[in-house]
């Protein structure tokens, strides 16, 4: 019978001493787990410089676009509002109607205003007409006058020479000389007409003047009231999407007050970069735009112009630098992005959405 192993002499192994590793201790954990970090940290930096490297981006950015309020040029009550809110418009679209009633009783008014002042000019002009062929008569007979004046003269000065002589009567001479004065005062009297006719002209001209002057304001006041007229319908200046309608039928608006406004399809971005960010930026390079409601999507620009002065150069209250407590502050000027080929069926770009440009300055 064979002798079982004696287990006194043969101790079993622990766990430790057959483990081929000794187990770490916590500080030597803690130290490995912070090479990994400091090792994952400086990759990722290292994966960021390589991605920005020469590249400059802000979140510092919106959409921009123009927004043309609506204001009514008379102040009248409003018919119709043919347009709601959102509302996409052509340019032309008729917006809003106002009550035309006034706005045609002065514009019948002045109208007949215009018939009564081209019925005097007419007056006047026929009146001028007719004072023209009384001179016209007055300077003929006026002229008759003077050549009977003449003969008349001529005929006594020859009587004179020949009473002299005594080749004529007492009554001959005394007939040629009644003729010659009689002449003489006719002669007088046909000038004085015609001088008086003449003024008439005058003053038939200077009322012709005065009632073209009068048909010329009454033709303005016509064209006044008609294009108050056409201020009661109000239309689109511009395609674009009705904003902030703040107009209902029945109400009473005033000259200048904001109807609603309109935004054209036209967008671009303002981008306030760093003025330590400007170094290597120019005109026309290209630009990727993400835009914050639309993660999963890029859009392409380009740098279109850089503002000259910086955003707080043109605040209602502009920073004072010549005071004792001057800080310095890194200040931001405006870029203009315009997007490169924005697709017709892309979502809506409207203004004032956050966006953040990424310009590459390696072009």
């Amino acid at each position: 019978m064979s002798a079982s192993p004696n287990l006194a002499e043969n101790p079993p192994l622990s766990a430790a001493a057959t483990s081929p590793l000794k187990e770490k201790s916590p500080g030597a954990r803690r130290k490995a787990l912070i090479i990994a970090i400091l090792m994952v940290a400086a990759l990722a930096a290292l994966v960021v410089y390589l991605v920005t490297r020469g590249k400059q981006t802000t979140d510092d950015a919106f959409i921009e676009s123009h927004v043309i309020a609506i204001s009514p040029q008379i102040s009248e009550r409003v018919n119709r509002v043919l347009v709601s809110d959102n509302q996409v418009v052509q340019k032309g679209a008729l917006l809003v109607e106002l009550d035309p009633l006034n706005e045609e009783v002065l514009l019948e008014t002045a109208r007949a205003n215009l018939a009564s002042s081209e019925a005097k000019l007419a007056q006047s002009q026929a009146q001028f007409t007719a004072n023209q062929a009384d001179f016209a008569q007055s300077r003929a007979d006026a002229a008759e006058a003077r050549a009977n004046a003449d003969n008349a003269a001529k005929e006594l000065a020859r009587n004179t020479e020949l009473r002299k002589t005594g080749a004529i009567a007492q009554r001959d001479y005394d007939t040629a000389q009644m003729q010659a004065l009689s002449s003489k005062a006719a002669l007088e009297s046909k000038q004085q007409n015609a001088l008086s006719t003449e003024s008439g002209i005058k003053v038939a001209a200077a009322q012709v003047r005065a009632a073209e002057a009068q048909v010329t304001q009454a033709k303005a006041l016509v064209a006044a009231a008609e294009l108050r007229l056409s201020y009661t319908k109000i239309y689109a200046p511009e395609a674009g999407r009705v904003t902030r309608k703040n107009v209902e039928p029945g109400s009473y608006v005033q000259t200048g007050n904001a109807l609603l406004a309109i935004v054209p399809p036209e967008v671009w971005v303002i981008a306030n970069f760093k003025e330590t960010q400007l170094d290597d930026i120019r005109v026309g390079q290209p630009v990727d735009i993400k835009v914050d409601a639309y993660p999963s999507q890029k859009f392409h620009g380009h740098v279109d112009s850089i503002q000259s002065g910086t955003g707080s150069r043109f605040s209602l209250l502009p920073a004072e630098n010549a005071t004792g407590n001057y800080v310095k502050v890194v200040q931001r000027v405006p870029l203009k992005i315009v997007f490169d080929d924005l697709p017709k069926d892309g979502p809506p770009l409207t203004p004032g959405m956050s966006v953040v440009p990424t310009v590459d300055i390696r072009k």
